[in-house]
């Protein structure tokens, strides 16, 4: 195979005329381009230049590998720039999945920073529900997920995680309900209440409810699922069961329940950025991690 550095010796030589000059300008003694030479002689199985008087000139073969010399020279070049481009964070692509109820208030923000910082960025952005979003991180498919925690596994190797915020469970009840009278509720209030469930898919969520339930003394009589949290305040309001529906995905409130604080114990689901190690350091992904700090801060 031919040495692309060897190669680039042999044009500085065809272009300044003479192995003298050639070491001149490029640094080196005139046996080191002459070693240089031979070596790319032997490569190419053929003589590259022959003399001339005290210069040199190309033979058809040495003319021809100076061309491709020259045109590796310029791509290299473009690779260089590219290169710098892709690790300044001007170019390149950042993959995003995330989770309903975070992509309405979490992802916006951050996705218009990037774009205004990082204009050249390309993003791919997915809606993973109600699979866990982490998994495309795990298994190499996206650079940053949205996530729940508590877990019970533990995220895979070359994933790091970034808590974001808390994002607590709050009791909705029917606005004639006689504990809507309350401020605050023990969670064993709801233990003879009629359910909606929110969660009704086996997942991180309903874990954190099933947990919470277990450690209040009862499991909840579910006796409509919705999984979507705006239609089960509807069937709330409607006066079908009560509901735990984190803070995130309340939205707009429906006008016929009322929201309540739950304690003992208070159900909490703790949303995590996931980030793939081999992105963490992309300018982009860390102003989208910032972007997502800033934006919880406000959502807190």
């Amino acid at each position: 195979m031919l040495d692309v550095r060897r190669m680039q010796v042999l044009r500085a030589v065809i272009t300044s005329g003479s192995i003298t000059a050639a070491a001149r300008n490029l640094g080196y003694t005139p046996s080191a381009i002459s070693q240089q030479l031979s070596a790319l002689e032997r490569e190419a199985g053929t003589e590259l230049l022959e003399r001339v008087g005290r210069g040199v000139r190309p033979t058809p073969a040495g003319a021809l590998l100076s061309q491709h010399a020259e045109t590796l020279s310029t791509e290299l070049a473009r690779a260089e720039a590219a290169l710098a481009e892709l690790k300044e964070g001007r170019t390149g692509r950042v993959s995003i999945r995330y989770f309903a109820t975070a992509g309405a208030s979490l992802v916006p923000p951050a996705i218009a920073a990037v774009r205004r910082e990082h204009p050249g960025v390309h993003l791919d952005l997915k809606l993973v529900e109600p699979d866990d979003p982490m998994t495309d991180v795990e298994a190499g498919k996206a650079d940053v997920a949205i996530t729940v925690f508590p877990r019970k596994t533990p995220p895979g190797k070359g994933v790091e995680l970034m808590h974001l915020l808390d994002d607590p469970y709050r009791a909705v009840l029917p606005k004639a309900h006689p504990l809507a009278r309350k401020r605050v509720l023990d969670l064993t209030e709801f233990a003879e209440e009629p359910w909606v469930g929110v969660d009704g898919l086996p997942g991180i969520c309903r874990d954190i409810l099933d947990s919470a339930c277990a450690s209040a003394g009862f499991a909840p009589n579910v006796v409509v699922e919705s999984e979507d949290y705006q239609t089960a305040q509807g069937f709330v309001a409607a006066g079908i069961g009560v509901g735990l529906i984190p803070e995130l995905g309340l939205g707009a409130l429906h006008p016929g329940v009322v929201v309540r604080r739950i304690r003992n114990p208070e159900p909490v689901r703790a949303i995590h950025a996931a980030v793939a190690s081999r992105a963490a350091g992309h300018p982009a992904v860390r102003t989208l991690l910032d972007a997502m700090r800033a934006a919880t801060a406000k959502v807190a």
